[in-house]
């Protein structure tokens, strides 16, 4: 039996393993919650700002270490 389980899909014999999903309600839309981890994610994020080079390579440089007419 366990022989035939492994050449099955996975999708085949997740359900009996792990039970069904449980996908919610699709007509409620979806809620962000802003927690204090991500609002401290945003203010750090919000000292970048993002520069790109003469080859199209995109980095993040700190507006502090930015010449004073770039910021």
């Amino acid at each position: 039996m366990a022989r035939a389980l492994r050449r099955l899909h996975p999708s085949f014999w997740a359900p009996f393993v792990f039970g069904p999903a449980s996908r919610g309600d699709y007509s409620v839309p979806v809620s962000h919650k802003h927690d204090e981890f991500e609002r401290a994610s945003e203010v750090d994020l919000a000292g970048f700002e993002v520069e790109t080079d003469a080859q199209g390579h995109h980095y993040a440089v700190r507006k502090e270490d930015l010449p004073k007419e770039a910021v």
